[in-house]
């Protein structure tokens, strides 16, 4: 899945103009972020971009990981996947319970804690759904080439 980039070129004055990328018909493509004065856009495979304004520098790129992380810090389609995350992770368990989890796991790590009766099941619960939900915001990035 291709990653893209190129700068935004803008001419100055009470008429001026900036130039962006062209996308597809449908808005295949997806901008990611703005590092550096580049901006990055997602180009899913098959996507027939139009021809892109030779101004701009628009260029396949390899990311690497420091890129993909810095890009996946700022990027809005990110931001987007993290709040779903969320919201599907409070949709079953309370900030609260995600502290009551965090406090009794903390203990018996550290081998300070006996669990209570039901309380090691719970635990495995909440871990298994939010793993799940890891998951699932994994596979999204990925499908955005991140």
């Amino acid at each position: 899945m291709p990653i893209h980039k190129y700068q935004r070129v803008t001419t100055p004055g009470p008429d001026g103009t900036t130039l962006y990328f062209r996308n597809t018909e449908t808005n295949e493509a997806i901008e990611l972020a703005e590092l550096n004065g580049w901006h990055y856009v997602f180009v899913p495979d098959g996507a027939a971009m139009p021809e892109q304004h030779a101004d701009i520098g628009w260029q396949a790129v390899t990311l690497t990981d420091s890129e993909k992380e810095q890009i996946k810090a700022v990027s809005r389609p990110c931001q987007l996947i993290a709040d779903e995350m969320q919201r599907r992770i409070r949709a079953v368990y309370s900030v609260e319970d995600e502290q009551y989890f965090a406090r009794i796991g903390v203990g018996a790590a550290l081998g300070v804690y006996a669990f209570q009766t039901g309380e090691q099941d719970a635990l495995l619960a909440f871990g298994a759904h939010v793993e799940a939900v890891r998951q699932w915001g994994r596979g999204e990035r990925a499908k955005l080439g991140l």
